[in-house]
């Protein structure tokens, strides 16, 4: 009897060492196991902490609100704006939200104006060779401009309502014969299109010949073309990300917002336009003097191709 009891004791004894080693094995992985998804938790926690813009700068300069040297605008081209992120001249006015991978553009009322213009801007200009502005594309070769942006805020005027800021643009250009045929000092032409960011839509103006009949050389005299009455697009942006599209090709112009809603402009005064170059424009050109006014625009994705 005695034996039995012993045996039977020795049983549990052996059935309870089983146990605890089962249990602490299975506790260990089961730690293990916690650790590891832990590790790749923070790790993928890491890498949603960190997002960049999708744009490639090397085929673009920028204008800042801050005066150069020499009195004027600043204005950074490729090579140095790769280094925007470390570059001081640049910091205040062109930045990475790196929350949601978006390039900031924050401009404001200053002294640093460009030719022709009351207001101030932190706005790209295409480049197809880096460096030179000499170097541009009519509507006969056509180009094609995509961005996603958003307005991540914006002051008010004295009633109220959001200053207006002019997100994409596409500008016209002489080249230097055109320039030097109709005794201009300069390259500038009037910019085809203007697109707004306006009370929370987004709002196309473009340009319109007051002489229809007008040939040749009377086509290259900024006083031969006229604003038209600009066209609203129906849906409202407000705040949020959104998508726009600029296709340009002989004679029209299409821009298109969120994949679908199109404004096209073809006619008479797109195929005369044919006879300017032309370079895209996006950022913050803030339409604004007023004091303490301000813009922060939003680019997560901007491409060019031709």
């Amino acid at each position: 009897m005695k034996s039995n009891n012993a045996f039977l004791k020795e049983l549990v004894l052996l059935l309870i060492i089983v146990f605890i080693s089962v249990n602490a094995t299975c506790q260990d992985k089961v730690s293990s196991a916690a650790h590891r998804d832990s590790k790749i938790e923070k790790k993928d926690r890491k890498k949603r902490k960190y997002k960049l813009p999708d744009i490639d700068l090397s085929h673009w300069s920028v204008t800042t609100p801050e005066l150069n040297k020499k009195g004027s605008a600043m204005n950074i081209e490729p090579p140095e704006i790769l280094n925007y992120a470390k570059d001081e001249r640049l910091i205040p006015y062109m930045y990475n939200d790196s929350t949601d991978g978006s390039l900031v553009f924050y401009s404001f009322p200053s002294d640093a104006t460009t030719a022709n213009t009351k207001y101030t801007r932190s706005e790209l200009r295409e480049q197809m060779v880096p460096g030179d502005n000499n170097t541009n594309w009519t509507f006969a070769q056509g180009g094609y401009m995509k961005g996603e942006l958003a307005m991540e805020s914006v002051s008010r005027d004295a009633d109220g309502k959001y200053h207006k800021v002019i997100i994409m643009q596409i500008h016209g250009r002489l080249t230097n014969e055109q320039r030097d045929l109709i005794g201009q000092k300069d390259n500038n032409a009037p910019p085809i299109l203007k697109i707004y960011w306006e009370n929370g839509k987004i709002r196309v103006k473009t340009k319109v010949l007051k002489n229809l009949n007008a040939t040749g050389e009377q086509l290259l005299h900024e006083d031969a073309w006229d604003d038209d009455n600009g066209f609203n697009f129906e849906q409202e942006v407000g705040f949020r990300k959104f998508m726009l599209e600029v296709k340009v090709s002989d004679g029209k112009m299409v821009v298109i917002l969120n994949g679908y809603e199109y404004k096209v402009y073809e006619d008479i005064n797109m195929r005369k336009w044919g006879v300017f170059e032309n370079y895209f424009k996006a950022g913050n050109y803030f339409q604004s003097r007023d004091e303490g006014a301000f813009a922060r625009v939003k680019y997560y994705e901007l491409k060019v191709t031709h």
